[in-house]
């Protein structure tokens, strides 16, 4: 009876340990997150990189992403549900992580759509018909181009401006600034300047109601 008591509280004592250090580690993961992007500001937000949901909303979701990515074309419907529900709270501004192999002419795509004010619609068109240019994770810009042709988009000169010096800064300067917040994975979602601590959607709900919370 003794030998089954000592090793029931031995359990519960090792089992506290464990949750202790746990809870310990993603304190500390979160700190230094809140602590990178504290440093990095400016990397944040990019004057001029999409947005959508009311411009005076004071939470706003920052998300690096890349066209290419499944998880990233999952959550776009997700991510509109927040704003709509709530709606003049929250905004989003993306900024382009082009990680797979290809997706730097897409979102060079992306970013010439945006010029003509197009760029949620192409979004929209490029995420739910994803496998139909992306192949073994890589991305076929020339299917891409394609699939956007039913908007009334300037075809010629959305081709000039994916050469354009002006878009390929803007790529770069994005690439650099996720790499400054050590961006390793899309989607990354930042909020109110915060990185989200554990990937998921009930996370990010939650972290944005929080600081809705604050904020309003």
């Amino acid at each position: 009876m003794n030998k089954k008591i000592l090793f029931l509280s031995t359990t519960v004592v090792l089992s506290l340990i464990f949750f202790a250090a746990i809870s310990l580690f993603q304190t500390q993961q979160v700190s230094k997150g809140n602590e990178l992007v504290n440093n990095n500001l400016s990397a944040l937000t990019r004057i001029g990189a999409p947005t959508k949901g009311a411009a005076d909303a004071k939470v706003t979701i920052v998300e690096f992403f890349d066209p290419a990515c499944e998880t990233c074309a999952k959550f776009y419907p997700l991510v509109n549900n927040i704003i709509k529900k709530y709606q003049g709270k929250v905004k989003v501004e993306m900024r382009y992580t082009p990680f797979h192999q290809g997706s730097e002419q897409v979102v060079k795509l992306l970013e010439a759509a945006h010029l003509q004010g197009k760029f949620w619609p192409a979004l929209e068109i490029l995420f739910a018909k994803q496998s139909f240019w992306t192949y073994n994770h890589v991305a076929k810009s020339s299917q891409a181009l394609q699939l956007l042709s039913p908007l009334p988009l300037n075809q010629q000169q959305l081709k000039i401006d994916m050469e354009s010096k002006q878009i390929k800064n803007i790529v770069s300067r994005d690439i650099t600034d996720a790499k400054s917040l050590e961006v390793r994975a899309t989607p990354q979602f930042f909020i109110n300047g915060k990185p989200l601590a554990n990937f998921g959607y009930k996370q990010l709900v939650q972290s944005v109601e929080r600081a809705i919370a604050l904020a309003y």
